[in-house]
């Protein structure tokens, strides 16, 4: 753990394996500079990071990518994770989730397993993520359950599948889903680029939430649903705060405190010249936005900068070129129009547009 007492140890790492991936969601949040990120950490690279998160107090791992399944050596990563005490999840698209390979993960101790699914019907699921892949997700939910791990099914939602959570719901269940995860998509990468066309309307998200209202009171497993951002009121706390409980490795070694920080212009941090509880307690892109010292107004003066800490840094840079300013979303920003513009956009009369598949990486 780090010995400074201001700064707590973090909970989670999103350990993200590889960026290659089979499918070509125009939703993908991955990096768009896909090539900066083709030099990856080896297993023993891989084995030392796991070691030194646990050190750090990490409890969960989460395995993801891209696609995980297309690093040969995962049964070796999830087994070293495993010896060292660590919960792990492997998030998937399934494709490449055949049963030797689910076997394998299965002794080296892997804990549970994620399958996203794009929707419920076939040729739009194939549609939606490129690729003929549906039968296959439909046939790796069946082997998660049937070797005895619990399954989450995640769907990221917009205006393409939205109309269909009823339906998805149906089919997690007859897969025998623990839990759901329907998450609206997130602006940055390939869905940034794709948003005319993703983000949903009004009327579309009402009768969302009827249904999954319904569908809570109703249903043997949990049911997460998360709204999109700019249909809110008040911006997501994200991640409970910049560099506050999560952190993430990509690929090549960088060590960042979201997921989509990679797009902010600060100074890079790397596993392969430092400790994670280096960068963890002192590099400048764990610090750079830790805690509310940070904030201009609104924020700074605002009750609320404790709930959501401003919230989104990479999406406050992306819509305003400025990661310290208020998140746009929150209707207390300056800027709010930015979002409310696009949120007119959205609605009735308003056509949408055109989608632009992420590039396979295989």
């Amino acid at each position: 753990m780090t010995d400074d007492p201001m700064v707590d140890a973090p909970f989670g790492l999103l350990a993200e394996l590889t960026y290659r991936c089979p499918l070509a969601c125009a939703y993908c949040s991955n990096p768009l500079n896909l090539d900066d990120y083709t030099e990856e950490l080896g297993p023993a690279d891989w084995i030392r990071v796991l070691t030194q998160a646990r050190d750090l107090g990490v409890l969960q791992c989460h395995l993801s990518g891209g696609e995980p399944l297309l690093r040969r050596d995962l049964p070796e990563i999830v087994a070293a994770a495993h010896g060292l005490g660590l919960y792990t999840n492997l998030v998937t698209s399934a494709v490449g989730f055949g049963r030797r390979k689910a076997e394998q993960l299965r002794a080296a101790g892997l804990d549970h397993v994620q399958v996203s699914i794009q929707a419920d019907a076939p040729a739009l699921s194939d549609r939606i993520a490129g690729l003929r892949s549906f039968d296959r997700k439909i046939d790796a939910m069946r082997l998660v359950k049937e070797l005895g791990w619990p399954l989450t099914v995640n769907v990221v939602l917009h205006r393409q599948n939205i109309d269909r959570i009823a339906e998805v719901l149906e089919l997690a269940q007859e897969a025998g889903a623990d839990r759901v995860e329907l998450a609206n998509t997130q602006y940055y990468g390939w869905a940034w680029r794709n948003r005319d066309a993703l983000l949903p309307s009004r009327e579309q998200l009402a009768q969302a939430e009827l249904v999954v209202r319904e569908a809570r009171e109703r249903l043997p497993m949990d049911v997460l649903y998360v709204i999109p951002d700019y249909y809110s009121r008040y911006p997501k706390p994200c991640m409970g705060g910049w560099a506050s409980r999560q952190l993430t490795v990509t690929p090549n070694g960088d060590v960042l405190p979201c997921p989509a920080a990679q797009s902010l212009p600060l100074p890079r941090a790397s596993v392969r010249e430092a400790s994670l509880a280096q960068i963890w307690a002192d590099s400048p892109v764990m610090n750079a936005f830790r805690g509310t010292s940070w904030m201009p107004d609104p924020c700074h003066s605002c009750e609320r900068r404790e709930i959501d800490f401003g919230g989104c840094r990479c999406q406050a840079f992306q819509l305003t070129g400025d990661a310290a300013r208020t998140d746009p979303v929150c209707h207390l920003s300056p800027d709010h129009a930015l979002v409310t513009d696009a949120v007119r956009a959205a609605n009735p009369g308003a056509p949408a547009g055109n989608l632009v598949p992420r590039p396979h990486r295989a």
